[in-house]
């Protein structure tokens, strides 16, 4: 079988496939019931076991993991002593954040400027696309030459770990040769990239109590101990006067081996206002992908519209630490949790409470199976080849699929590039780019199954 069926065979494929986008996108599948209904994520797994039985997967199944959220399993048999390969996305979406910064809503989604948007449009509803049209690619040429498990997350962004849980106690139902994780992206558009490392990560709610309730400012504020104060000067201690993390007894040194990261190009990446400098020092590539970074998500504490002249009796924040390969995410964790207790002044109370933590992934772009997605990615971008690079985000699961199946060959790849703007508002994916990977992926389980045949 050559490439150009195969990719003719997609190209005719891309308005179903924004079909199925878009009813996957109109899920609310954030997994908090605090901000959307259960109803919402339990939708959209249904979805996905209907979308797996179409395809003629076998032993689908919804399953319930200790998190209280779902996963989506199913089985494609292949030939007669084909490898298996496992093909991994997740449903569960982040929060749509500001609506009122969305150009266009953020659970329709919208073609605009030759991007298709939508929260989940590239992480990772639009990952589970490309598997499919990947598959489908295969079976209208031939038929798919593996076997071939998928499972779906339903909790990934909320890193409750709920499907590696499950992983551990059903050892058996994940097993593979090999592991497509498709949640990561290109490290630019058009530029055909895999992920050779994620950072670990581990987060914290911090909860600082100073009053047994609030008091006015200007009877008592000069004496009584602000707790949003005390909160501050804590959150303050975890960076250097560069803006560099510093988690007491957690290394910030190391370097990035690879793939460089132009500063400039950060900057328009990132969208950084001009004039603004960027915090950390070492190269960018050093600063988000080989050293940790904290990050505070979030902050309990009166909005200023509504605000009143009082002393603040409590205040928390919700922490998030990256990891990065070779420090160990729960070692992370403690020493996370000691210097927020050991920097809030004055004696206030302190709590901290974990609310998630993933291991750091560091892959083996060496094995066979990398060699198999090189060729089948310099197919489906002529003139370019296949790139490694850093991920500074997290996916849990990676370090539980090599711990249970230390012989598999993981691959990141993914419809992620700078301009999706993934977990913010507007976020999108390239129409071209999702016809580009699933041309990459079926021909990288056609090479695949070959090399295992020799």
């Amino acid at each position: 079988m050559t490439a150009v069926p195969i990719a003719e065979t997609v190209a005719s494929l891309m308005p179903r496939a924004e079909a199925e986008l878009r009813e996957f996108v109109a899920f609310r599948s954030v997994a908090d019931p605090a901000q959307f209904p259960k109803s919402e994520c339990e939708a959209a797994a249904a979805w996905v076991a209907g979308a797996l039985g179409a395809e003629g997967f076998t032993d689908v199944a919804v399953l319930d993991t200790p998190d209280g959220t779902q996963s989506v399993y199913g089985f494609l048999p292949g030939p007669a002593g084909a490898p298996t390969v496992l093909l991994y996305a997740h449903y569960d979406v982040q929060p749509p954040l500001d609506l009122a910064a969305w150009v266009s809503p953020p659970f329709e989604l919208t073609e605009r400027d030759g991007r298709w948007y939508g929260r989940g449009a590239a992480d990772c509803k639009g990952g589970f696309i490309m598997h499919l049209l990947a598959l489908r690619a295969l079976e209208a040429n031939g038929g798919v030459p593996v076997n071939v498990k998928v499972i779906v997350e339903g909790s990934e962004e909320q890193g409750t770990g709920g499907l590696e849980q499950y992983a551990e106690a059903h050892p058996e139902l994940l097993a593979a040769d090999a592991v497509v994780i498709g949640d990561t992206g290109n490290f630019r558009a058009g530029l055909p990239t895999v992920t050779a490392s994620l950072r670990g990560m581990t987060l914290l709610r911090v909860q600082v109590d100073t009053l047994e309730g609030n008091l006015h400012s200007g009877q008592f504020g000069g004496a009584a101990p602000d707790a949003l104060a005390a909160l501050i000067r804590v959150l303050d201690s975890l960076r250097a006067e560069d803006g560099s993390t510093t988690v007491e007894g957690l290394g910030a040194d190391a370097t990035w081996e690879g793939l460089a990261y132009p500063e400039e190009d950060f900057r328009k990446d990132a969208k950084v206002l001009d004039g603004v400098g960027l915090i950390g020092e070492g190269t960018v590539a050093d600063r988000i992908w080989a050293r940790p970074a904290v990050t505070v998500l979030g902050i309990d504490c009166p909005p200023v519209v509504g605000a009143t002249p009082s002393v603040q009796a409590s205040a928390r924040a919700l922490v998030s630490l990256r990891v990065p390969p070779g420090q160990d995410a729960a070692e992370a964790n403690k020493l996370l949790a000691a210097h927020l207790e050991a920097h809030t002044p004055w004696g206030a109370r302190v709590a901290v409470e974990q609310i998630g933590q993933g291991q750091a992934f560091q892959a083996d772009v060496t094995s066979p199976a990398y060699t198999s997605m090189a060729e089948a990615m310099r197919v489906a971008y002529p003139g370019e080849e296949m790139q490694s690079s850093g991920m500074g985000g997290s996916i849990p699961l990676c370090n539980t699929l090599a711990a249970l199946y230390p012989q598999a060959e993981i691959l990141l790849i993914g419809l992620s590039d700078p301009e999706a703007q993934i977990h913010a508002v507007n976020e999108s994916v390239s129409p071209e780019e999702l016809e580009r990977m699933s041309v990459a992926e079926a021909l990288f389980l056609l090479n695949y199954a070959a090399s295992r045949q020799i």
